[in-house]
């Protein structure tokens, strides 16, 4: 199956072709000639374009057409889809454990109104995990990881560093497993920040390659969902241990935060996050039940698509500034990034990914914890739930109705398995809300590739309508393309 997405954005025309991977600049008479080409006669398309664009050249938009023609020679456009069979192919492979989410806590010192935990506790008994179990969880990883070298390990809860002693027992004990073995570990840890100090940054600075830092943007947005355990706002405490955070960081992190129906003016508190300071940044949205007065609804999803075309057109004006911020959501590899294969068969939750509670319970990601259903086994005796490891294991595009021909197939892998399953009862299914945000997201990520990325070289179809510069490398007075094509191709293992 061939597939071409077309849209406009933020001034830019742009074409996706789905299944190369290519993306395309263009002007408005390509823009109109490629939505003709595929089912409309080629005399009949030139008569269209002629009649539409009366100042074009009978020259002039043959030159165009040839030029499509090339692109769909070249299979860069009008590419078939030939992914189908051979990711049916590599999920048959035996899998590895790759990585592991520790739930050190099941408790926390926050009180989030939209917390899919419970406010930590994962609707069971707060505990905080023993080194003893974390430690044979480690174990568990290695044994189970095949000749994977690289390794993944993020401390969660609740709140991890309420049991900040077991997280650096847990790393050390690592560290002295990586020497071992010839394994190495990447730490990372998700925190609200209520118990952020010096000696957590310290010690992060050393051992942890990514810290997550929860914030929801303007002081009364965070305040109201993520007030502290006796009611009170945490915005007040958090903000100044970030800011003293990121300017002793020596690594990765991440300012990540949710919004919900009580802000769909997101767009404001990314923009007040990056304001004081922060260049790192995620703003979620609320998964949550329809009840909950907080949750996304249908009549919410035009506010949100245009405060994610505001935020897009922000954060390029940002950029052209000398100020680029990195948005969570608008990163898109174009050039790399995983292999096809793990685009559409997703994060590998159940198979690849697993939780491990504070009892070494394992489940297929957090978001499945405390749900029996979905209890895989323990860190001792391993996975034994191999029927529903097999379930998990062929989740992917293919198999899911909603998501086979949606053009972000290869940029979203199919969704959250647990929204789904929240929403619709089964993993094989999308949760329709996440995925009209998502393919808006992945719009407008190209629309900044397309504004600040440039290109250098490709095959040059026309130069669209306000380009004054034929070298547009992002920098000041370029931000439009001489040639049709912003990239091509997708990795393939």
């Amino acid at each position: 199956m061939k597939q071409v997405h077309q849209f406009k954005n933020n001034g830019y025309n742009i074409v996706l072709d789905v299944c190369s991977g290519s993306v395309h600049v263009v002007d408005d008479l390509v823009y109109d000639l490629i939505a003709l080409y595929e089912k409309t006669p080629k005399e009949e398309v030139l008569q269209k374009l002629a009649a539409q664009y009366p100042a074009e050249t009978a020259e002039s938009i043959e030159e165009a057409y040839a030029a499509v023609q090339k692109l769909e020679a070249d299979g860069r456009l009008f590419a078939e889809d030939t992914y189908e069979n051979a990711v049916i192919d590599f999920k048959k492979r035996k899998t590895v454990v790759k990585a592991l989410c520790l739930n050190v806590s099941h408790d926390c010192n926050l009180a989030c109104r939209y917390c899919f935990a419970g406010q930590g506790e994962y609707h069971g008994d707060r505990a905080l995990m023993s080194y003893e179990v974390g430690k044979q969880a480690l174990d568990f990883l290695i044994e189970n990881s095949g000749n994977r070298r690289n390794l993944e390990v993020d401390f969660f809860g609740g709140e991890p560093l309420m049991n900040f002693e077991v997280v650096k027992q847990l790393v050390a004990y690592g560290r002295q497993r990586e020497k071992e073995t010839g394994k190495n570990f990447r730490f990372t840890l998700t925190t609200n920040g209520i118990l952020l100090d010096d000696e957590v940054i310290d010690f992060a600075n050393r051992e942890l390659k990514n810290v997550v830092l929860s914030i929801d943007g303007r002081r009364a947005v965070n305040d109201a969902m993520r007030p502290t355990r006796n009611g009170k706002g945490s915005y007040d405490i958090i903000l100044p241990k970030y800011k003293h955070f990121k300017e002793k960081r020596k690594g990765e992190y991440y300012i990540r935060g949710t919004f919900t129906r009580k802000n769909t003016d997101f767009c404001e508190d990314v923009l007040s996050l990056i304001d004081e300071g922060f260049d790192v940044v995620s703003m979620e949205p609320v998964v949550a039940p329809p009840e909950e007065d907080y949750s996304l609804r249908e009549e919410d999803i035009p506010t949100l698509l245009e405060q994610y075309d505001r935020l897009a057109a922000a954060l390029v004006e940002r950029a052209k500034a000398g100020k680029p911020v990195t948005f969570f959501h608008f990163m898109i590899d174009l050039s790399g990034g995983p292999c096809v294969y793990k685009r559409l068969s997703g994060c590998g939750s159940g198979t690849e990914y697993l939780a491990v509670t504070p009892w070494g319970d394992l489940y297929p990601c957090h978001q499945f914890v405390g749900d029996e259903r979905f209890l895989l086994g323990d860190v001792w005796k391993g996975v034994q739930n191999t029927e529903l490891v097999d379930e998990f294991k062929f989740n992917n595009v293919y198999a899911k109705d909603k998501c086979r021909d949606c053009f972000a197939r290869f940029f979203c892998s199919g969704g959250c398995a647990a929204n789904a399953f929240a929403f619709h009862g089964k993993i094989l299914e999308a949760y329709d809300i996440g995925c009209e945000l998502e393919r808006k997201r992945v719009e407008c990520a190209l629309m900044m590739k397309a504004a600040l990325a440039g290109v250098n070289g490709g095959n040059a179809v026309r130069k669209p309508e306000g380009c004054e510069s034929e070298d547009v490398s992002g920098q000041e007075g370029g931000a439009c393309e001489d040639t049709c094509e912003v990239t091509g191709g997708m990795p393939v293992c």
